[in-house]
């Protein structure tokens, strides 16, 4: 492996070395004898295996071996300051071009064993099945189609309205009374040819009108208006296939993102078992019903909208690429509006007997 140095600079202090990558954080490492000085000047050099760093430390008067010099690179790998030199790109100029901004991002995440390309190659490879062509869903598909998601399944059932472009950007004027989700699916084709999507114009009444449809599929993402239910539905079928689930929306001063992990972390239906009934004659049980019977305007105008599309999108690109852990896994991640937006995460409660996670066990 030709091991190359990832963009950074340092400077001897002493008996120390001062690493910086990252502005937000610099490193000190304890270098008295300069050998560690002496290995990122080579690697500043260009790309090098393990044999030809040793060989030119050597030149040096820097005596160690190439065994040495890998437990060297790994020590800078545990910093993320070192990739694998064959994996900065993926391979064709053109794809290269496209991903260049992509590239660069993953690459503060790449290590020896995981290349920038590769967390590209997952996205490429991967398919969504997007829930909703609305507010945070057209911003969820700009999103996921500038990550270059390879397949996109975009599922809608309603018209393009004036009303609609106060926050959603996929449409323009003369797209009034067209289906969104052709519409959509039209941008996404003339957006990136490359991406493979399908549009289904479908009324979703309950989970078996998703079941035909997440096949294949990685990632469930977005939201269903209408129906007080409609994510306890959407949350089963994602259980029901093994599919991750990631939603996103507003209430009237919040804006709340959340996913479920099936077999892995809590769900929806678990974050319904302790809640009060809507016949419990309490305070909490009445506000529950009548929260329930609420008839909310949809306030999610142009900064909020992009505010939920982004973070859902970036919640599925951690389940797709695995660069993190899912933030949002079996928990809400709440930002207030009276609180300057700052994410609060508020964990699902675990139901041992919740019925929708046992689907995911079967």
């Amino acid at each position: 492996m030709r091991v190359m140095l990832k963009e950074c600079a340092w400077e001897r202090l002493g008996d120390e070395l001062i690493v910086v990558h990252d502005p937000r954080e610099a490193f000190t490492l304890a270098d008295p004898e300069g050998r560690i000085t002496a290995l990122l000047d080579e690697l500043g050099r260009g790309p090098a295996t393990a044999e030809e760093l040793a060989a030119a430390l050597a030149a040096r008067d820097v005596a160690v071996t190439a065994e040495e010099v890998r437990d060297g690179l790994a020590g800078l790998d545990s910093l993320g300051l070192v990739e694998d030199a064959a994996g900065r790109w993926l391979g064709d100029p053109g794809a290269d071009e496209r991903h260049f901004s992509n590239l660069t991002f993953f690459g503060a995440f790449a290590r020896l064993g995981t290349p920038r390309a590769e967390f590209v190659r997952r996205l490429r490879e991967a398919h969504v099945l997007v829930l909703g062509a609305g507010g945070g869903g057209s911003s969820l598909v700009q999103c996921l189609a500038g990550l270059g998601v390879g397949a996109l399944t975009l599922v809608d059932r309603d018209d393009i309205a004036p009303r609609n472009f106060a926050r959603q950007f996929l449409y323009r004027h003369a797209d009034i009374g067209r289906s969104k989700v052709e519409r959509a699916a039209e941008w996404v084709r003339e957006y990136d040819p490359g991406i493979e999507v399908r549009a289904v114009d479908r009324w979703i009444s309950g989970p078996e009108d998703l079941k035909d449809l997440t096949e294949g599929v990685h990632v469930m993402a977005g939201g269903l208006d209408g129906a007080p239910d409609a994510n306890l539905w959407v949350n089963e079928a994602a259980l029901r296939a093994g599919v991750p689930l990631v939603a996103g929306g507003m209430t009237r001063t919040q804006l709340i993102y959340f996913s479920v992990d099936p077999g892995r972390s809590a769900c929806l239906r678990c974050d319904e078992s302790d809640l009060p009934g809507p016949e419990e004659r309490t305070s909490a049980g009445v506000a529950h019903r009548l929260t329930r019977g609420l008839q909310l305007a949809n306030g999610l105008t142009g900064p909020m909208a992009m505010q939920v599309g982004s973070l859902v999108a970036y919640e599925v690109m951690r389940y797709l690429t695995g660069v993190e852990p899912p933030r949002a896994a079996g928990a809400r991640v709440v930002l207030d509006l009276r609180d300057g937006l700052v994410p609060v995460r508020v964990p699902f409660p675990r139901d041992p007997d919740c019925p929708a996670c046992a689907l995911a066990r079967r």
